[in-house]
Order: structure tokens, then C-alpha cells, then sequence
């Protein structure tokens, strides 16, 4: 089983910066595409960016030059930096992860979410 661990979420000023981790931990054979996704309040939730295992990224447009997405797969971590922020970038973050178990059987894993405000 592959859990997923957000942080870095919180309270910013429209313009600021933020930058979220997702540690992704347990047995697992692979980790292939990561993303993160976001739901605001009343909206569905809605994909932000997705990161194939060779780094390869497809960003929403929305947030194409202000949000960069990386990811560590030593340390089998996923990064959202995030700057210039907007109030509409206001939601709760989601990260997550799809590969194979042990098994070989396929996974898509979910992270519990971190909060993003961002308001003046």
C-alpha cells in the first residue's frame, strides 16, 4: 500500500509563495504518474498539474507560469512550488500517485489534502 503525506499549506497574500510536499511511503513497486489536483469550496475537484516519472509535466491553464511542479524520485517526493498566487488559487491541495504494487496490480493513491488560503 502506497501512502501519501501533503504539507506545506497555508495562509499567503495574493503574489506570495508557497511551495507543497507530497512524501509518498509503504510498499510499493513503482510510483509512475504524480499530479496534484485542488477543490475549492462548492467546485469540484479539478486537476492542477500532472508529472510523469521522467519529469515530464502538463499544467491547467490557469496556473501555467506561476506553478511549477518537481519531483525527488529518490526520495519518492512531489513539489508544487507556487508563486504569484491569487485568491482563485484559494482551495484544498490534493496529491496523487499511480503505479504498480508489489503484486503488480495498479494503485492511484490519495494524500489526505492541504489547506491553501490565500488572502489579504
Amino acid at each position: 500500500q502506497v501512502q501519501l503525506v501533503e504539507s506545506g499549506g497555508g495562509l499567503v497574500q495574493p503574489g506570495g509563495s508557497l511551495r507543497l510536499s507530497c512524501a509518498a511511503s509503504g510498499s510499493f513497486r513503482s510510483i509512475d504518474a504524480m499530479g496534484w489536483y485542488r477543490q475549492a469550496p462548492g467546485k469540484q475537484r479539478e486537476l492542477v498539474v500532472v508529472i510523469t516519472s521522467g519529469a515530464r509535466t502538463d499544467y491547467v491553464d490557469s496556473v501555467k507560469g506561476r506553478i511549477t511542479a518537481s519531483r525527488d524520485n529518490t526520495k519518492n517526493t512531489l513539489y508544487l512550488q507556487m508563486n504569484s498566487l491569487k485568491p482563485e488559487d484559494t482551495a484544498v491541495y490534493y496529491c496523487n500517485a499511480n503505479g504498480r504494487n508489489m503484486d503488480r496490480r495498479i494503485y492511484s493513491a490519495w494524500g489526505q489534502g492541504t489547506q491553501v488560503t490565500v488572502s489579504s
